[in-house]
Protein backbone atom coordinates (compact mmCIF):
# COMPACT_ATOMS: atom_id res chain seq x y z
CA UNK A 1 0.00 0.00 0.00
CA UNK A 2 1.09 3.57 -0.64
CA UNK A 3 -0.47 7.00 -0.17
CA UNK A 4 -1.55 9.12 -3.12
CA UNK A 5 -3.77 12.05 -4.00
CA UNK A 6 -6.55 10.39 -5.98
CA UNK A 7 -8.90 12.46 -8.13
CA UNK A 8 -12.25 10.76 -8.70
CA UNK A 9 -15.19 11.77 -10.88
CA UNK A 10 -18.84 11.29 -9.98
CA UNK A 11 -21.61 10.26 -12.36
CA UNK A 12 -22.69 13.92 -12.33
CA UNK A 13 -19.28 14.95 -13.65
CA UNK A 14 -17.92 16.51 -10.45
CA UNK A 15 -14.37 15.69 -9.39
CA UNK A 16 -12.97 15.40 -5.88
CA UNK A 17 -9.38 15.01 -4.70
CA UNK A 18 -8.34 13.26 -1.49
CA UNK A 19 -5.38 11.39 0.00
CA UNK A 20 -6.01 7.65 -0.12
CA UNK A 21 -4.18 4.35 0.44
CA UNK A 22 -3.69 2.48 -2.84
CA UNK A 23 -2.52 -1.04 -3.66
CA UNK A 24 0.72 -1.17 -5.63
CA UNK A 25 -0.80 -3.45 -8.26
CA UNK A 26 -2.95 -0.50 -9.37
CA UNK A 27 0.11 1.33 -10.72
CA UNK A 28 0.19 1.63 -14.53
CA UNK A 29 2.49 -0.52 -16.64
CA UNK A 30 6.07 0.64 -17.04
CA UNK A 31 9.74 -0.31 -17.02
CA UNK A 32 10.80 1.47 -13.84
CA UNK A 33 9.23 1.80 -10.39
CA UNK A 34 10.26 4.80 -8.28
CA UNK A 35 9.85 5.71 -4.64
CA UNK A 36 8.75 9.31 -5.11
CA UNK A 37 10.31 11.76 -2.67
CA UNK A 38 9.28 15.17 -3.98
CA UNK A 39 6.93 16.71 -6.51
CA UNK A 40 5.75 20.26 -7.21
CA UNK A 41 2.61 22.31 -7.81
CA UNK A 42 2.17 23.73 -11.32
CA UNK A 43 -0.73 25.40 -13.13
CA UNK A 44 -1.55 22.17 -14.94
CA UNK A 45 -1.80 20.39 -11.58
CA UNK A 46 -4.46 22.89 -10.56
CA UNK A 47 -6.40 22.10 -13.74
CA UNK A 48 -6.12 18.37 -13.07
CA UNK A 49 -7.25 18.68 -9.44
CA UNK A 50 -9.95 21.28 -10.09
CA UNK A 51 -13.71 20.63 -10.12
CA UNK A 52 -13.93 20.52 -13.91
CA UNK A 53 -11.29 17.85 -14.28
CA UNK A 54 -9.31 19.92 -16.76
CA UNK A 55 -6.68 17.91 -18.58
CA UNK A 56 -7.41 14.46 -17.14
CA UNK A 57 -8.48 11.80 -19.65
CA UNK A 58 -9.44 8.91 -17.35
CA UNK A 59 -10.46 8.50 -13.71
CA UNK A 60 -9.51 7.72 -11.00
CA UNK A 61 -6.33 9.70 -11.49
CA UNK A 62 -3.16 10.68 -9.63
CA UNK A 63 -1.99 14.21 -10.63
CA UNK A 64 1.50 15.68 -10.32
CA UNK A 65 3.29 16.58 -13.57
CA UNK A 66 6.81 15.95 -12.27
CA UNK A 67 8.68 14.09 -9.55
CA UNK A 68 12.10 13.11 -8.24
CA UNK A 69 12.95 10.00 -6.27
CA UNK A 70 14.80 6.71 -6.05
CA UNK A 71 14.49 3.70 -8.35
CA UNK A 72 13.26 0.57 -6.54
CA UNK A 73 12.97 -1.79 -9.52
CA UNK A 74 13.83 -1.60 -13.21
CA UNK A 75 13.50 -3.72 -16.34
CA UNK A 76 15.75 -1.26 -18.21
CA UNK A 77 19.54 -1.60 -18.13
CA UNK A 78 19.98 2.18 -17.81
CA UNK A 79 18.54 2.24 -14.28
CA UNK A 80 19.21 0.19 -11.17
CA UNK A 81 17.67 0.17 -7.68
CA UNK A 82 19.07 3.07 -5.71
CA UNK A 83 19.53 5.40 -8.69
CA UNK A 84 18.24 8.94 -8.21
CA UNK A 85 16.03 10.09 -11.10
CA UNK A 86 13.89 13.03 -12.17
CA UNK A 87 10.91 13.19 -14.51
CA UNK A 88 9.27 16.11 -16.29
CA UNK A 89 6.90 16.07 -19.26
CA UNK A 90 5.43 13.17 -21.25
CA UNK A 91 1.91 14.06 -20.02
CA UNK A 92 2.64 12.47 -16.65
CA UNK A 93 0.03 13.74 -14.22
CA UNK A 94 -2.34 14.38 -17.13
CA UNK A 95 -2.70 11.26 -19.29
CA UNK A 96 -0.77 9.04 -16.89
CA UNK A 97 -0.55 8.75 -13.10
CA UNK A 98 1.94 11.28 -11.80
CA UNK A 99 3.98 12.49 -8.85
CA UNK A 100 1.40 13.00 -6.09
CA UNK A 101 1.97 9.50 -4.78
CA UNK A 102 4.60 7.67 -2.75
CA UNK A 103 5.20 5.36 -5.72
CA UNK A 104 5.21 5.80 -9.50
CA UNK A 105 5.74 3.44 -12.40
CA UNK A 106 6.78 4.89 -15.77
CA UNK A 107 8.55 4.10 -19.01
CA UNK A 108 12.32 4.34 -18.70
CA UNK A 109 12.52 6.82 -21.58
CA UNK A 110 10.62 9.36 -19.50
CA UNK A 111 13.33 9.57 -16.84
CA UNK A 112 16.76 11.14 -16.69
CA UNK A 113 19.43 10.49 -14.05
CA UNK A 114 19.63 13.21 -11.43
CA UNK A 115 22.78 15.22 -12.29
CA UNK A 116 25.60 15.54 -9.80
CA UNK A 117 25.21 18.56 -7.56
CA UNK A 118 21.43 18.22 -7.18
CA UNK A 119 19.46 16.26 -4.60
CA UNK A 120 15.84 15.24 -5.12
CA UNK A 121 14.42 18.18 -3.17
CA UNK A 122 16.48 20.68 -5.15
CA UNK A 123 15.42 18.99 -8.38
CA UNK A 124 11.78 19.64 -7.53
CA UNK A 125 12.50 23.15 -6.30
CA UNK A 126 13.49 23.52 -9.95
CA UNK A 127 10.78 21.20 -11.26
CA UNK A 128 8.98 21.49 -14.57
CA UNK A 129 8.85 25.27 -14.22
CA UNK A 130 12.61 25.58 -13.77
CA UNK A 131 13.30 23.01 -16.47
CA UNK A 132 11.14 25.04 -18.85
CA UNK A 133 12.88 28.25 -17.80
CA UNK A 134 16.27 26.71 -18.60
CA UNK A 135 15.03 25.56 -22.01
CA UNK A 136 13.91 29.14 -22.67
CA UNK A 137 17.26 30.62 -21.62
CA UNK A 138 19.13 28.07 -23.76
CA UNK A 139 16.93 28.95 -26.75
CA UNK A 140 17.71 32.66 -26.31
CA UNK A 141 21.42 31.85 -26.07
CA UNK A 142 21.28 29.77 -29.25
CA UNK A 143 19.88 32.77 -31.14
CA UNK A 144 22.10 35.36 -29.45
CA UNK A 145 20.89 37.59 -26.61
CA UNK A 146 21.28 41.25 -27.60
CA UNK A 147 22.68 44.00 -25.39
CA UNK A 148 20.26 45.51 -22.92
CA UNK A 149 17.84 44.17 -20.34
CA UNK A 150 16.24 40.76 -20.85
CA UNK A 151 12.53 41.01 -20.07
CA UNK A 152 10.78 38.28 -18.04
CA UNK A 153 6.98 38.39 -18.00
CA UNK A 154 5.02 36.62 -15.27
CA UNK A 155 8.24 36.99 -13.31
CA UNK A 156 6.87 36.05 -9.88
CA UNK A 157 5.47 32.73 -11.11
CA UNK A 158 7.34 29.44 -11.16
CA UNK A 159 8.90 29.73 -14.63
CA UNK A 160 9.47 33.47 -14.36
CA UNK A 161 11.16 33.22 -10.97
CA UNK A 162 13.68 30.63 -12.13
CA UNK A 163 14.28 32.41 -15.45
CA UNK A 164 15.00 35.63 -13.55
CA UNK A 165 17.48 33.87 -11.27
CA UNK A 166 19.26 32.06 -14.11
CA UNK A 167 19.58 35.11 -16.34
CA UNK A 168 20.88 37.26 -13.47
CA UNK A 169 23.38 34.56 -12.47
CA UNK A 170 24.66 34.45 -16.05
CA UNK A 171 25.34 38.19 -15.90
CA UNK A 172 22.34 39.58 -17.77
CA UNK A 173 20.43 42.65 -16.70
CA UNK A 174 16.89 41.43 -15.98
CA UNK A 175 13.68 43.47 -16.20
CA UNK A 176 10.93 41.61 -14.33
CA UNK A 177 7.25 42.21 -15.09
CA UNK A 178 4.79 41.96 -12.21
CA UNK A 179 1.35 43.30 -11.36
CA UNK A 180 1.94 43.38 -7.61
CA UNK A 181 4.10 45.97 -5.90
CA UNK A 182 4.67 43.66 -2.92
CA UNK A 183 6.61 41.27 -5.16
CA UNK A 184 9.33 43.80 -5.98
CA UNK A 185 11.66 42.82 -3.11
CA UNK A 186 11.25 39.13 -3.96
CA UNK A 187 12.17 39.74 -7.61
CA UNK A 188 15.14 41.94 -6.75
CA UNK A 189 16.40 39.22 -4.39
CA UNK A 190 16.34 36.87 -7.39
CA UNK A 191 18.51 39.30 -9.35
CA UNK A 192 16.09 41.57 -11.21
CA UNK A 193 17.55 45.06 -11.71
CA UNK A 194 14.38 46.62 -13.07
CA UNK A 195 10.71 46.13 -12.20
CA UNK A 196 8.19 46.72 -14.99
CA UNK A 197 4.53 47.20 -13.95
CA UNK A 198 2.26 44.76 -15.73
CA UNK A 199 -0.02 47.64 -16.71
CA UNK A 200 2.74 49.06 -18.94
CA UNK A 201 2.37 46.05 -21.24
CA UNK A 202 -1.30 45.20 -20.78
CA UNK A 203 -2.94 47.56 -23.28
CA UNK A 204 -3.12 47.13 -27.02
CA UNK A 205 -1.64 49.75 -29.33
CA UNK A 206 -2.04 50.39 -33.04
CA UNK A 207 1.64 51.18 -33.48
CA UNK A 208 3.27 48.53 -35.69
CA UNK A 209 6.57 49.00 -33.82
CA UNK A 210 7.64 50.70 -30.61
CA UNK A 211 11.02 51.86 -29.31
CA UNK A 212 13.62 49.07 -29.08
CA UNK A 213 13.93 48.25 -25.38
CA UNK A 214 14.73 44.60 -24.68
CA UNK A 215 17.67 42.40 -25.66
CA UNK A 216 15.45 39.34 -25.37
CA UNK A 217 12.46 38.05 -23.45
CA UNK A 218 11.22 34.98 -21.62
CA UNK A 219 7.45 35.28 -21.92
CA UNK A 220 5.21 33.23 -19.64
CA UNK A 221 2.00 35.18 -20.34
CA UNK A 222 1.28 35.56 -24.11
CA UNK A 223 -1.91 37.37 -25.12
CA UNK A 224 -1.84 41.17 -25.28
CA UNK A 225 1.45 41.33 -23.39
CA UNK A 226 3.29 39.20 -25.94
CA UNK A 227 1.99 41.42 -28.75
CA UNK A 228 3.38 44.51 -27.01
CA UNK A 229 6.71 42.89 -26.16
CA UNK A 230 7.33 41.77 -29.75
CA UNK A 231 7.12 45.40 -30.86
CA UNK A 232 9.78 46.41 -28.30
CA UNK A 233 12.44 43.72 -28.89
CA UNK A 234 15.76 45.01 -30.27
CA UNK A 235 16.75 44.25 -33.86
CA UNK A 236 17.53 40.54 -34.26
CA UNK A 237 16.42 39.75 -30.73
CA UNK A 238 14.32 36.79 -29.60
CA UNK A 239 11.32 35.98 -27.44
CA UNK A 240 11.10 32.52 -25.86
CA UNK A 241 7.37 31.91 -25.32
CA UNK A 242 6.41 29.25 -22.79
CA UNK A 243 2.88 29.93 -21.51
CA UNK A 244 -0.63 31.08 -22.43
CA UNK A 245 -1.97 32.50 -19.17
CA UNK A 246 -2.94 35.72 -20.96
CA UNK A 247 -4.58 33.96 -23.90
CA UNK A 248 -3.53 32.46 -27.22
CA UNK A 249 -4.31 35.46 -29.46
CA UNK A 250 -1.68 38.17 -29.97
CA UNK A 251 -1.95 41.57 -31.63
CA UNK A 252 0.50 42.23 -34.44
CA UNK A 253 1.26 41.95 -38.12
CA UNK A 254 3.57 39.60 -40.00
CA UNK A 255 5.69 42.40 -41.46
CA UNK A 256 6.39 43.89 -38.04
CA UNK A 257 8.45 43.08 -36.07
CA UNK A 258 9.43 39.76 -37.66
CA UNK A 259 10.52 41.16 -41.02
CA UNK A 260 11.43 44.78 -40.30
CA UNK A 261 13.43 43.91 -37.17
CA UNK A 262 14.22 40.24 -37.70
CA UNK A 263 12.72 39.26 -34.34
CA UNK A 264 12.57 35.54 -33.51
CA UNK A 265 9.53 34.07 -31.74
CA UNK A 266 10.67 30.79 -30.18
CA UNK A 267 8.08 28.32 -28.91
CA UNK A 268 9.32 26.28 -25.93
CA UNK A 269 7.90 22.76 -25.54
CA UNK A 270 8.90 21.14 -22.26
CA UNK A 271 6.68 18.07 -22.68
CA UNK A 272 8.22 15.96 -25.44
CA UNK A 273 11.90 16.90 -25.28
CA UNK A 274 14.24 14.07 -26.36
CA UNK A 275 16.48 12.44 -23.78
CA UNK A 276 19.69 14.25 -24.77
CA UNK A 277 18.01 17.66 -24.63
CA UNK A 278 16.47 16.96 -21.22
CA UNK A 279 19.77 15.73 -19.82
CA UNK A 280 21.63 18.76 -21.19
CA UNK A 281 19.09 21.13 -19.64
CA UNK A 282 19.31 19.41 -16.23
CA UNK A 283 23.10 19.52 -16.34
CA UNK A 284 22.92 23.25 -17.07
CA UNK A 285 20.51 23.67 -14.16
CA UNK A 286 22.94 21.93 -11.82
CA UNK A 287 25.75 24.20 -13.03
CA UNK A 288 24.10 27.58 -13.65
CA UNK A 289 21.15 27.93 -11.26
CA UNK A 290 22.20 29.50 -7.94
CA UNK A 291 20.62 27.25 -5.33
CA UNK A 292 20.76 29.90 -2.62
CA UNK A 293 18.41 32.01 -4.74
CA UNK A 294 16.24 29.01 -5.44
CA UNK A 295 15.56 28.62 -1.72
CA UNK A 296 13.99 32.09 -1.70
CA UNK A 297 11.32 30.82 -4.10
CA UNK A 298 10.39 27.65 -2.22
CA UNK A 299 7.43 26.99 0.03
CA UNK A 300 6.91 23.48 1.41
CA UNK A 301 3.75 21.38 1.15
CA UNK A 302 2.49 17.86 1.84
CA UNK A 303 0.03 15.59 0.05
CA UNK A 304 -2.72 16.77 2.40
CA UNK A 305 -2.23 20.37 1.23
CA UNK A 306 -2.70 19.63 -2.45
CA UNK A 307 -6.48 19.91 -2.93
CA UNK A 308 -6.39 23.50 -1.63
CA UNK A 309 -3.14 24.37 -3.42
CA UNK A 310 -4.65 23.15 -6.68
CA UNK A 311 -7.42 25.73 -6.29
CA UNK A 312 -5.04 28.48 -5.14
CA UNK A 313 -2.69 28.24 -8.12
CA UNK A 314 -5.60 28.68 -10.53
CA UNK A 315 -6.51 31.90 -8.68
CA UNK A 316 -2.96 33.28 -8.94
CA UNK A 317 -2.36 32.98 -5.19
CA UNK A 318 0.79 30.85 -5.42
CA UNK A 319 4.16 32.62 -5.67
CA UNK A 320 7.44 31.00 -6.62
CA UNK A 321 7.88 27.25 -6.25
CA UNK A 322 5.82 24.86 -4.10
CA UNK A 323 7.79 21.70 -3.26
CA UNK A 324 5.67 18.77 -2.10
CA UNK A 325 7.34 16.37 0.34
CA UNK A 326 5.43 13.27 -0.71
CA UNK A 327 6.66 11.27 2.28
CA UNK A 328 5.54 13.76 4.96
Amino acid sequence: MFRAVLVEKSEEGQTTASVQEIEEDRLPEGDVTVDVEYSTVNYKDGLCIGPGGGLVRAYPHVPGIDFAGTVTSSDDARYSPGDKVVLTGWRVGENRWGGYAEKARVKADMLVPLPKGLDTRQAMAVGTAGFTAMLAVMALEDHGIKDGPVLVTGAAGGVGSVATAILAHLGHEVAAVTGRAEQEDYLRDLGATQIVPRADLSETTRKPLEAEMWGGCVDAVAGVMLGRVLKQIKYGGSVAAIGLAGGAAIEGALITPFILRGVNLLGIDSVMQPYDARLRAWERIARDLPMEKLEKMVQPATLADLPQLGADILKGKVKGRVVVDVRA
